[in-house]
């Protein structure tokens, strides 16, 4: 595995002390960035209370959420002057993607209502996320990823149809221009559509 397992946890506290709300963390990250914006796996549901109605009609061949996840992190590499120094949140609670063996044991990272497993490696070990973790088949994203220099967060809940991300507006630019993303900018403190699925 490319990813190691974190025993010290305290490359999160920055997550675990931070006075921003739970659902608001957990969601998009610490607060204090310049700029928010969601990248949207599958469009948002045309009204509310249909976002577990099966509303997203994408077709056979539309990427996955890691897929998504994948490109939109190699954009925002350019955004970090630590990219070989990174730090990736796994959820216990995916059934699909189990801890790794030394994580079952190990201290995790605890954030109410949730707890990670904390990995760390080089950004571009993303790319062997579904090998090292889900037996070679697509498995959710990260639900946090950072870089050491704290520059910008990208956060993926089990819930929402979408992953937030907090950085720099430069950053957040990149993301809104890459055509092959369905990224749109957002309030974090504000409600945001299709928060189940």
């Amino acid at each position: 595995m490319k990813l190691s397992y974190c025993s010290d946890t305290s490359a999160a506290d920055w997550l675990v002390e931070s006075d921003t709300p739970a659902e608001q963390l957990i969601t998009f990250g610490p607060s204090g960035f310049e700029a928010f914006a969601r990248l949207r796996f599958i469009p948002d549901p045309p009204g509310p209370g249909q976002e577990d109605q099966g509303y997203a009609d994408v077709a056979d061949d539309h990427p996955s959420d890691i897929a998504q996840t994948r490109r939109a992190l190699r954009l925002l590499a350019a955004f970090t002057s630590t990219p070989q120094e990174c730090y990736f949140c796994l959820w216990e609670g995916y059934s699909d993607a189990p801890l790794p063996p030394e994580a079952r044991q190990g201290p995790l990272v605890e954030l109410p209502h949730r707890r990670y497993a904390l990995l760390r490696g080089a950004l571009t070990d993303i790319d062997a996320w579904e090998a090292d973790l889900g037996r070679g088949q697509d498995i959710a994203p990260p639900a946090f990823v950072w870089p050491a220099d704290h520059r910008w967060c990208l956060a993926s809940d089990v819930d929402p149809h979408w992953a937030g991300i907090g950085a720099e507006q430069a950053a957040i630019d990149a993301l809104l221009a890459d055509p092959h993303l369905d990224v749109v900018p957002a309030s974090p403190t504000a409600a945001h559509p299709g928060a189940g699925r």
